[in-house]
């Protein structure tokens, strides 16, 4: 039964290809997420909920996506052990924790503090939809939470009630709002770049500049759960450069770091920018350093790849820190060396971006 599998009008999220371990044939003996091409993987992502308060239609069904049962979700004592076990034994250096929407968990700020005291120093971030975030900001803040990605497409009302399915927005934006007096800057915009988004990008560039938010821009990917993604409907990083450049003056600065997603460009001049995270026509896959682990505490080496290796049963089961850090080595130099979406054939995985997490 697979993650994308619609029995009657719901879709069965379910767990794709989930393994013991893979083979560690010809792996060196070091404690780093290394893979068979030579990536270091140092940038953890913690999907702690399936749940989320929008439908937004690039991501979720109208219905959203089945609840998993409780008893399947990693608690926050575990999800701070796996934290702990990623930085200490593996050379994780960054920490964001996704959904779904992590603002669902009650328990949000127990995992914040829990990660604080295990990984002192080490950089915690999250993505959000920022709803409801006002109430919780300051709390957020002094669980130790560092920074805060807003997913934002539209600055407008009637556009933003048409893509996420909810008339949400005013509560997006004193979010945002919220985050910004509780120090957690500077703030970033994620805006998923589509056709429907399009005509509103130069509103929005113009929103970020004047609310003192770095904006980027992410090319959509085949990660919807309806599956209806087509590489004829997207809109490229070429085509989002010739509409933002007939009102702004855009000069490329690349990227900082290799293994940063986004490219960036200085906004008349600077010193504001805007990044666009070309994923499909511009892949950065080569230099990719992230690794993933689901809300059901399964290890994902790549967004694409719906074979998952699972360390919450052997957790419960009782291995100790460098048994789970063995497994997770080894679902890590298993890793593909690409999404593949350019090449003929490509087969979209399983899981939507809402199962995975971000």
């Amino acid at each position: 039964m697979t993650a994308a599998t619609r029995t009657g009008t719901a879709i069965d999220v379910g767990i794709p290809t989930v393994r013991t371990a893979p083979s560690t044939t010809g792996r060196p003996d070091v404690p780093e997420l290394i893979d068979t091409f030579g990536r270091t993987a140092r940038d953890l992502r913690v999907s702690i909920t399936e749940k989320c308060s929008l439908r937004c239609t690039y991501c979720m069904p109208a219905e959203g996506l089945p609840a998993i049962p409780s008893a399947r979700l990693l608690t926050a004592d575990e999800i701070v052990r796996l934290v702990g076990i990623a930085v200490h034994r593996l050379g994780v250096r960054e920490v964001r924790f996704t959904g779904g929407e992590p603002l669902m968990r009650r328990d949000l700020e127990a995992i914040v503090e829990g990660c604080t005291e295990r990984v002192p120093g080490v950089p915690l971030s999250m993505t959000t939809n920022a709803v409801g975030l006002e109430h919780r900001a300051d709390a957020l803040a002094r669980a130790g939470l560092s920074r805060i990605n807003v997913s934002l497409d539209t600055v407008d009302r009637a556009h933003f009630a048409e893509l996420t399915r909810r008339d949400r927005l005013d509560s997006v934006l004193a979010g945002i709002r919220g985050a910004q007096e509780a120090g957690l800057a500077l703030l970033k915009i994620n805006a998923v770049l589509m056709k429907e988004t399009l005509s509103g990008a130069v509103e929005l560039l113009q929103w970020c500049l004047d609310s003192g938010c770095a904006l980027r821009f992410i090319e959509q990917m085949p990660l919807d759960a309806d599956h209806e993604w087509a590489r004829e409907n997207m809109v490229d990083a070429q085509t989002l450069l010739s509409v933002l450049g007939e009102r702004f003056d855009l000069r490329e600065i690349g990227r900082d770091d290799p293994s940063a997603p986004a490219e960036e460009w200085l906004v008349n001049g600077g010193p504001a920018t805007v990044g666009i995270i070309a994923s499909v026509t511009r892949s950065f896959c080569e230099d990719c350093d992230r690794t993933r682990l689901t809300a059901e505490g399964t290890v994902r080496s790549c967004l694409f790849s719906d074979r998952e290796v699972d360390l919450r049963d052997a957790l419960r089961s009782g291995a100790d820190d460098e048994d789970l850090a063995q497994l997770w080595r080894a679902a890590m130099w298993d890793k593909w060396a690409g999404h593949g979406i350019n090449a003929a054939g490509f087969v979209p995985p399983q899981r939507s971006m809402g199962a995975i997490g971000g």
